[in-house]
């Protein structure tokens, strides 16, 4: 069941809060995967929020729809007197004192905090592959990787071990392992949502996110994690909506199943009324052009005094990936931001007479996890390929959603203009009713 719909039997009567929390939590002592995909569980906090839903039903005091519905959440958010270790051995043992601002948001609202979902190292890469913690399978081949960082938040909702999952992304961290797992996947646009509390990665592009079963449940999350009222969904339709498929970079090197896929959603999205172009944008691959220079130095500077403290901790790859941001010039930093923003401006007058910009979330599909262990290179040229599309939207700082296609592992992803976030919602509704249809 989609986490609305669990909100809606717990208003109804027909579903116990506490007896919610009790199968979701020994589902997860139960499951061959739980260890690979929980980092650990919150159990007692989980029973104390779910009994304390379960009076507030029975006394008709709800506080909103998602009120007694479990959540779990990535390794990066902030649980008081839970350790928080954003998939990294350098922070083992870091408690922090509160919780992050976003989890207190949902907290107030009434959702039960499951527990910490596994991730990549600081979350800097997409395919989810941590040999340190832990890797977490993906639902549609469980020899391969998952997609990342988020990668046992896509895994809790996909293997039913959690209904609703919290994320982040930076250049696709919710998008690609939702993608991959089939699930909704929502990039909120940079600074709608607090980060406060949120083990940081590049803050300039950090970003909160929810991976869900429906748009809906991600439009639930969203609106109670900025504290504002629910996208109203009801009516959404894809007639004449103007679409536009970004042609070009997204199709580089892409794989035939995701491309299939990509094809046979717009195929039922413009059976459904959407009206499509394609046109191949300059500034697209401009933007990719800086984002080694934009993101690496950030990173690095985040992170550089703690990761050689300790090397040798640390994934190989991710390291590698670190240390490529230390040889990189202020002058030319300021200079590609300079130019980036320039760039962010023109796209934005390129496709203002679009209601959204469609790609493939991923050119690729999930890769052998064994295979990316064993080979260095094939780590690398998967990774950069895996983030390729979905780094587009972050890099013009856009709001972005990735839907599931119909085919497994392969999504479509929507993108607006920033701050859009809630039309974006709303045309996505419209748009995975049609992909239901197919």
């Amino acid at each position: 069941m989609s986490a609305a719909d669990l909100g809606r039997g717990i208003e109804a009567g027909s579903i116990c809060p506490v007896a919610l929390a009790e199968g979701f939590l020994d589902a997860i002592t139960a499951h061959p995967f739980g260890p690979r995909i929980y980092a650990r569980d919150m159990r007692a906090r989980a029973l104390d929020e779910a009994m304390a839903a379960r009076g507030r039903a029975r006394a008709g005091l709800r506080r909103g729809p998602l009120d007694g519905v479990p959540v779990s959440w990535k390794d990066l958010f902030d649980t008081a007197g839970v350790a928080s270790e954003s998939g990294s051995a350098l922070l083992a043992g870091r408690v922090p004192e509160q919780d992050a601002e976003v989890l207190q948001r949902m907290t107030a609202a009434g959702t039960v905090a499951l527990g910490k979902t596994h991730q990549t190292e600081f979350a800097y890469s997409g395919l989810g592959l941590n040999p340190v913690t832990a890797t977490p399978p993906c639902v549609n081949d469980h020899d391969a990787v998952p997609g990342g960082s988020s990668s046992g938040a896509a895994a809790s909702v996909a293997f039913g071990l959690a209904p609703l999952a919290i994320g982040s992304d930076t250049g696709g961290s919710v998008r690609i392992p939702a993608a991959w797992n089939d699930l909704v996947g929502l990039k909120t646009t940079h600074g709608r949502l607090s980060l406060a509390g949120v083990v940081p990665l590049a803050p300039r592009f950090d970003t909160v996110g929810p991976l869900a079963r429906t748009v809906e449940d991600a439009a639930l999350a969203l609106a109670i994690m900025e504290g504002a009222p629910v996208p109203d969904l009801r009516g959404a339709d894809l007639s004449g909506v103007r679409l536009l498929v970004l042609e070009g970079a997204p199709f580089d090197d892409i794989r035939d199943r995701p491309r299939a896929g990509f094809e046979a959603a717009l195929e039922a999205m413009g059976a459904a009324g959407a009206r499509i172009d394609r046109k191949n944008l300059p500034e697209v691959s401009e933007a990719l052009a800086l984002s080694a220079i934009i993101y690496t130095p950030e990173c690095w500077a985040q992170w550089r005094d703690l990761l050689e403290t300790a090397p040798d901790k640390v994934f190989a790859p991710i390291l590698e990936r670190f240390r490529s941001g230390r040889d990189h010039l202020a002058a030319d930093y300021v200079a590609a931001w300079n130019r980036l923003n320039r760039l962010r401006r023109d796209y934005l007058a390129a496709t203002a007479g679009y209601d959204a910009v469609l790609l493939p979330t991923a050119p690729n599909m999930p890769p052998d996890a064994a295979r990316l262990m064993q080979e260095h290179g094939y780590f690398t040229t998967e990774n950069l390929l895996t983030l390729r599309n979905t780094r587009i939207g972050n890099m013009l700082g856009l709001c972005a959603l990735t839907l599931p296609t119909g085919t497994p592992s392969a999504g479509i992803s929507l993108m607006m203009p920033p701050m859009a976030d809630h039309r974006l919602l709303r045309l996505g509704a419209a748009a995975e009713v049609a992909l239901r249809r197919q």
